[in-house]
């Protein structure tokens, strides 16, 4: 049970560092050691230089129009979402966008199998990171039974030949794993269990991945096997503390690109036109929402 309180300060921390824009981060709890104040400090410390950077590296892909796309895989309860949404907090959604696509509806799953994660491919000046991917087939798809071997067997024959056309495109592609231990998994399904704001991460799918983690662990194993290829290897981030995993990631993710920072002109605030026929208009009360708080 300490564990699974700990994972929910965890998880508190997670939604104010969402909210928090002062860089000289006071966040710290009356009653906590000092050194995991300590910690916490300078995890945030490294979190927001770490963000500054990401915002280097979006206006270095917007000037030169390089073309990116993220792959994140991993267990269910990874962490995959977190890192996910720190590398976007500060990023324009324009260039910097998420492809989380649900599982294939009936017209999809007669198409070619790559055929709808094309779509959402980067355009020049783009990043795209994808929450789960082409490989839900050599994961998900394997385990539960969704697929046929012989689809299975052509996924490893295309999905390198894929990857490879991807590059020649002039696409780079990064894929991560993200590693948990049983038990930290275990741990975090508990604590989404008892966080009432969380029972919604728990599909039965994801309960039933609880139970295959053997199977889940063959099917990774082959599947690292048979694509980690020079032109788009693996990369493994070992995720059971969840602000490492992050911080790491996102340090490496820098690390993949020789980006260097693009000098803007200085902006000024222009003057407002005022004009003395203009006349602003009161706004009817029943529009204003009750200012409650």
């Amino acid at each position: 049970m300490k564990r699974i309180h700990r994972d929910l300060q965890d998880d508190f921390d997670e939604e104010l560092e969402l909210e928090l824009e002062d860089r000289d981060s006071g966040v710290t709890a009356g009653d906590e050691p000092a050194d995991a104040s300590t910690e916490r400090r300078r995890y945030f410390r490294e979190l927001f230089r770490l963000q500054s950077e990401l915002v280097k590296l979006q206006d270095w892909v917007q000037h030169t129009g390089h073309k990116v796309v993220i792959l994140f895989e991993g267990r269910d309860a990874a962490g995959k979402g977190g890192v996910i949404k720190r590398i976007t907090q500060r990023l324009n959604p324009r260039v910097c966008r998420v492809a989380a696509l649900p599982a294939p509806n009936d017209r999809e799953r007669t198409q070619w199998y790559f055929q709808r994660y094309v779509s959402h491919l980067p355009a020049a000046g783009e990043i795209v990171l994808f929450d789960r991917s082409w490989y839900n087939r050599a994961g998900v798809e394997r385990v539960m039974g969704f697929c046929t071997d012989e689809q299975y067997e052509e996924f490893f024959r295309s999905a390198p030949e894929f990857e490879r056309m991807l590059q020649r495109s002039g696409i780079q592609l990064i894929k991560y794993w993200f590693s948990i231990s049983d038990d930290e998994q275990r741990v975090r399904f508990l604590g989404r269990i008892h966080d009432p704001l969380k029972q919604w991460k728990l599909s039965p799918m994801d309960l039933e991945s609880r139970r295959r983690w053997e199977e889940y662990t063959k099917a990774k194993e082959v599947m690292l096997e048979r694509t980690h290829i020079p032109e788009s290897p693996w990369w493994v981030v070992p995720a059971d503390d969840k602000k490492r995993a992050r911080l790491n990631c996102i340090r490496h993710l820098l690390s993949q690109m020789p980006y260097e920072e693009v000098s803007h002109a200085d902006i000024e605030l222009p003057a407002r036109q005022r004009r003395e026929d203009y006349i602003r208009h009161p706004v009817p009360a029943e529009l204003i929402v009750p200012e409650v708080y």
